[in-house]
């Protein structure tokens, strides 16, 4: 089946979060205006400059099975969870092939993560430093493969049409879900599961962030360190967990009577071709993104009503993303009520995109957006209506939001989606 025209939508959405377990209460939390960081207990973060993350408000080890758990990294059962919630929340029952809603060869994967299994690959060398080699693990090669999370969960749902894993650093998910939806548009599958997942909350990774002066060292009052468009900002807050949504192409969610929550509108994507790890200041790159999402669909400016933004909470990103988000839209911003959820959920490198897509596709669903917090004394650069404080509803009719996502190396994705 060749197709470049088919309308992709939203089936079903899972989460896994420093706020829930599940979607339901990753959405009530951000609702809520509540924080997922804290003080990290572990001795070996005692003596780094960050001592602070926002870790998973429910472990894997609380969901999995201890044998299947142990044969992944965390990343993969962060994917696992969140995926296993989208696949039951869009209506099905059992893997493909064996319910008789999709077959094997119409669906895919593309789950993303930005670093992939690092706790896998340094915890392994501490037992081969330690232990010697006999006692490594013999599944560290599978765990530590940034193809693992979108591997097992297409194990799991017994995906032929493809399983993929798009790495572009903090825009890996997102560009996960544009990749989905190509795949989709093209005739190659009918449905995909697709997100991010991401893992790093480790010793080595927070040292190096932190030694880039890219994160909060707000360690005494870690609830307030992500403070996107504050004035008093200074780094974003890691985080982890996975977010996955369930794509499908509306005419076969139509015939098996699927829920839908929103269509899928398309992605802009460019790259800054600037620096390695800094944004381009002007927010050349962001706008191009911008204006290729424009280019590509039938989106209009004045349809957008809300944005998800990227705005991790570093000085210099947060001001470019605005730049260009007035750049593109002129006047057209002053309706967009923008929230900044990694006030929330601190940064989750590759799962980022998916999160943030799960939480735009449940504000176009709920015509709510979430409020961003921390923001005690506005940035004067920051030329955008920011929801501060508490969730803002949307406006009734067909109304769009989109998600922007930007990763190390100058990656710019811009997501869309329209309310149905």
């Amino acid at each position: 089946m060749n197709s470049t025209n088919r309308t992709v939508v939203v089936t079903g959405i899972g989460a896994t979060t420093p706020l829930g377990g599940d979607s339901a209460s990753t959405w009530e939390g951000l609702l809520a205006g509540r924080s997922g960081a804290k003080v990290l207990d572990d001795e070996r973060f005692a003596e780094l400059p960050v001592k602070i993350a926002a870790t998973a408000a429910v472990d894997p080890s609380e969901v999995l099975p201890r044998p299947l758990a142990r044969k992944l990294d965390r990343s993969a059962q962060f994917a696992l969870i969140a995926a296993r919630e989208a696949w039951a929340d869009a209506g099905y029952t059992a893997p493909a092939g064996e319910d008789g809603k999709i077959e094997p060869g119409r669906l895919g994967t593309v789950i993303a993560s930005g670093i992939g299994g690092v706790t896998t690959l340094l915890d392994q060398y501490d037992v081969l430093k330690e232990k010697g080699s006999r006692r490594v693990s013999p599944h560290t090669v599978p765990m530590l493969m940034p193809n693992g999370p979108s591997a097992n969960v297409g194990l799991e749902v017994n995906a032929q049409a493809g399983v993929h894993a798009m790495v572009s650093a903090c825009a890996s998910g997102a560009e996960a879900i544009g990749y989905a939806v190509e795949m989709i548009r093209s005739g190659r599958a009918d449905v995909v599961v697709a997100g991010g997942t991401e893992a790093a909350i480790h010793p080595l990774p927070v040292a190096a962030f932190a030694n880039m002066m890219a994160m909060s060292k707000n360690n005494d009052d870690p609830e307030k360190a992500s403070r996107p468009y504050d004035k008093g900002r200074d780094g974003f807050v890691l985080g982890e967990g996975a977010g996955v949504v369930i794509l499908e192409s509306a005419e076969h969610a139509s015939r098996r009577g699927a829920k839908v929550y929103c269509e899928v509108l398309g992605q802009g994507l460019s790259a800054d071709s600037h620096h390695i790890a800094q944004p381009e200041p002007s927010g050349r790159g962001i706008a191009a993104a911008m204006r290729d999402l424009l280019a590509t669909t039938d989106l209009k400016p004045a349809e957008i009503v809300h944005l998800n933004a990227h705005a991790t909470s570093t000085p210099l990103g947060d001001v470019a993303e605005v730049k260009a988000l007035r750049q593109v839209l002129g006047d057209d911003l002053d309706h967009v009520a923008v929230s900044a959820t990694k006030s929330m959920t601190g940064h989750l490198l590759g799962g980022a995109g998916g999160i943030e897509t799960v939480a735009t596709v449940l504000a176009l669903y709920h015509r709510l957006a979430p409020p961003t917090i921390n923001v005690d004394q506005l940035d004067e650069e920051v030329d955008a209506d920011i929801v501060i404080g508490e969730p803002r509803p949307l406006p009734e009719g067909t109304i769009a939001a989109i998600n922007n996502s930007f990763g190390f190396g100058g990656h710019n994705v811009v997501l869309a989606f329209r309310s149905v």
